[in-house]
């Protein structure tokens, strides 16, 4: 293979010397008159070898061999020191400024064929490793990429079973499905704006929407009821949260774990008053309040058929009155926070029915 060799030299007959006796072995000859013009050329060429001349006006080799080692494509390639010099000091400053073997003038042909030679298979070898490492590397990068697509899909195909299995527990509800996408997106903000990492948010917008999945088991007659509960039909309501927790326990995946601790407490109050366990304040599971706020804060905005939508201003109203006794003031004020990104996520999900499916999988937290 025919390799290009950089000879640099101050002399013309030693550049001319050198050229006739590298062209006969193969090679291509660079040639340059001092260091500036090699270091260019070293960038604009890239030789797989360099013959570097030490005693040079200006730049001598020395100075010349550390700038091109410098480089990092320069790193890789051998120089050789070409020198009238024996003294071992200047042998070691030269190994010292990047050399990698010696010719000593005037240069023999056979040992600059053997040398020439040596030197061009390590640098092919290191051409061939680095090339190697370099498809490998290309190559775990594709393989990391489909694996993350491959990720992607699990997560998006689990997150639709999860989206729908959780509807099919209020499927009687007209508004279930836009309701489960803002208060789980609602709540994932909520979750990043108190300072809770990437993942569990994530895990949060899969957990969510399982929060009421327990209605399944609340008979039709008590949660189809338009007007109030009385007394028997409020405790009857009131399992759905030990219902939710009873079918979503024993589980060995993280968000379902969540969502057991969600579905049994996202109705406990700050103040103690909530159910079904009468928890109050710390006691409570911090992802319970910040997915009650989402849950009740887009009941209050959304259409039911027991009241009208209220405004948001109203709502907000209602959340900060209930600062302290229903919710946590550390929700409430990381509620408030983020009002921006709340209103945003509440006009994404008032599409249409149709659109929501790819929204819930497709669309970010």
């Amino acid at each position: 293979m025919n390799r290009k060799i950089l000879v640099v030299d101050d002399e013309d007959r030693n550049l001319r010397l050198m050229k006739a006796l590298l062209i006969p072995m193969g090679h291509e000859v660079l040639m340059a008159p001092d260091g500036e013009t090699a270091l260019r050329m070293m960038q604009t060429h890239a030789p797989d070898l360099v013959l570097l001349d030490i005693m040079m006006p200006g730049m001598d080799g020395f100075e010349t061999a550390r700038k091109m080692k410098a480089d990092d494509d320069g790193k890789m390639i051998p120089i050789v020191m070409v020198t009238a010099l024996s003294d071992v000091q200047d042998r070691v400053r030269a190994l010292e400024a990047g050399a990698d073997d010696f010719l000593s003038k005037p240069v023999d042909k056979t040992e600059l064929r053997a040398r020439v030679g040596s030197l061009l298979k390590v640098k092919a070898y290191n051409d061939h490793m680095r090339h190697y490492q370099e498809e490998l590397e290309a190559e775990v990068a594709r393989k990391t990429q489909r694996l993350r697509q491959a990720y992607r899909r699990v997560r998006d195909a689990s997150l639709d079973t999860i989206y729908r299995l959780s509807r099919a527990a209020e499927y009687k509800d007209e508004d279930t499905g836009r309701h489960l996408l803002r208060m789980s997106h609602y709540a994932a903000a909520v979750a990043r704006q108190m300072g809770l990492s990437d993942h569990v948010a994530q895990s949060i917008l899969y957990a969510a929407p399982m929060h009421d999945v327990g209605k399944i088991g609340i008979p039709d007659r008590v949660l189809l009821k338009p007007g109030r509960f009385n007394p028997d039909e409020w405790e009857i309501m009131k399992q759905h949260t030990v219902i939710g927790g009873k079918i979503l326990e024993g589980s060995k995946t993280g968000f379902i774990r969540l969502a057991e601790v969600i579905a049994l407490t996202h109705h406990e109050k700050w103040d103690g008053t909530g159910y079904p366990l009468g928890l109050k304040g710390k006691r409570i599971p911090k992802i319970g309040q910040i997915v009650a706020i989402g849950d009740v804060f887009d009941a209050l905005t959304s259409k039911r058929p027991y009241k009208e939508a209220f405004s948001v201003e109203k709502s907000l109203k209602i959340l900060d009155e209930s600062r302290g006794n229903h919710f946590s003031p550390h929700v409430v004020d990381a509620f408030m926070a983020i009002l921006d990104e709340i209103l945003t996520i509440k006009d994404r999900y008032q599409e249409q029915e149709q659109s929501l499916l790819l929204k819930m999988t497709g669309g970010k937290a």
